[in-house]
């Protein structure tokens, strides 16, 4: 066992000691998401394992605490190949903040817990940074729908093929074979609205869908709305999330535009289908096209669709209300009418997806 994974597997024995069912499944998993991480960096060490081995929110003090405790007076040589060696001292910080008694580590994560709950219009260009590398270390689950396909079985329904052809080859039906329906991640089609009044949660929700992306590549597929309806899974599809932003700024004709929702529908469902998908649009609603069209083209939708959820930044305010054309046109048809202007709204967005 390489000392990263000596590290970290002792950590998960001084959680478990705390109290917090940090299991091996949940440290491997742990272990398999700082193979795509940086470990220099402490903020990502901090969310890859508080995502990974706390289960309730119960755990979530005594994770802090923990990690505080355990990595806050100490440097943890850790090796990845041999080539590659770095040293983590988690306590430490790239802003100069350190502590010998775990004191900056629990501070680091008291302010982190802060910034999840902040509006990402209102950060300063360092904390949006940090919200952002935060949010590229969101793994998110996927609902699974049933597929068409079938796979071997020790219960279920019986495989009549399977049967007959063993019965030829013996001589008599000597076993009867089972067989079920496969599963498949359910696909999430995700509208991201680009125009000006969308501009300063733009780049926040074009990062969650990077996110999305390369938790499930083939099951998401991402357009941009606009003045025009843009394809960008592709560009998505890049490691690193700030080349994917550099591609997909360059394939975005229509940024800080208007918003013809209804146009942009139209055409996605005469080219496409959502049909079983999870449909998700981002959006404040600012309609500029005709709203009844909207509602035509919702209506459509929901018809296809799983499910259908609307990501509205304004509606983390206790006093927002559907007031906007787009949204009043738009509300009949949705099943989900969520918040979309913080890291923590983006994160049970993340769970709802996983559970729609």
């Amino acid at each position: 066992m390489d000392e990263l994974a000596a590290t970290m597997t002792g950590f998960a024995r001084t959680l478990r000691a705390a109290g917090v069912n940090a299991d091996h499944e949940r440290t491997q998993n742990l272990l398999k998401a700082l193979d795509h991480l940086d470990v220099s960096d402490s903020g990502e060490v901090y969310w890859a394992g508080r995502l990974t081995l706390c289960a309730t929110p119960d755990d979530l003090p005594r994770y802090d605490r923990c990690f505080a405790a355990y990595f806050g007076g100490q440097k943890a040589g850790v090796t990845r190949t041999s080539t590659t060696s770095v040293t983590r001292h988690l306590a430490e910080r790239g802003d100069g903040e350190s502590g010998d008694d775990g004191t900056a580590a629990a501070a680091t994560a008291s302010r982190v817990e802060v910034l999840r709950h902040r509006d990402v219009a209102r950060l300063s260009e360092a904390e949006r940074a940090e919200v952002h590398r935060m949010l590229a270390m969101l793994r998110s689950g996927r609902a699974r729908r049933r597929s068409r396909r079938f796979e071997s079985a020790h219960r279920g329904g019986l495989d009549q093929r399977r049967t007959i052809r063993d019965a030829l080859r013996k001589g008599e039906v000597a076993r009867l074979r089972h067989r079920r329906h496969t599963t498949r991640p359910r696909t999430v089609v995700l509208f991201v609205d680009v125009s000006g009044s969308m501009a300063p949660y733009a780049e926040t929700l074009l990062r969650f869908a990077h996110a999305l992306v390369r938790s499930e590549p083939r099951a998401t597929r991402v357009y941009t709305v606009g003045t025009r309806l843009t394809p960008i899974t592709a560009e998505l599809r890049h490691r690193d999330p700030g080349t994917a932003l550099n591609e997909v700024s360059k394939a975005i004709p229509d940024w800080s535009g208007g918003t013809r929702l209804g146009e942009e529908l139209r055409e996605y469902l005469a080219r496409f289908s959502a049909r079983g998908a999870i449909a998700v649009i981002a959006s404040d609603g600012w309609e500029r096209g005709d709203p009844e069209l909207l509602g035509t083209q919702m209506a459509r939708l929901a018809r296809q669709a799983h499910r259908v959820i609307w990501v509205n930044p304004h509606k983390g305010y206790d006093d927002y209300q559907p007031l906007t054309g787009g949204m009043r046109a738009a509300l009949p048809y949705l099943d989900d009418l969520v918040a979309g202007h913080s890291l923590a709204a983006y994160e049970r967005l993340s769970e709802r997806l996983a559970h729609a």
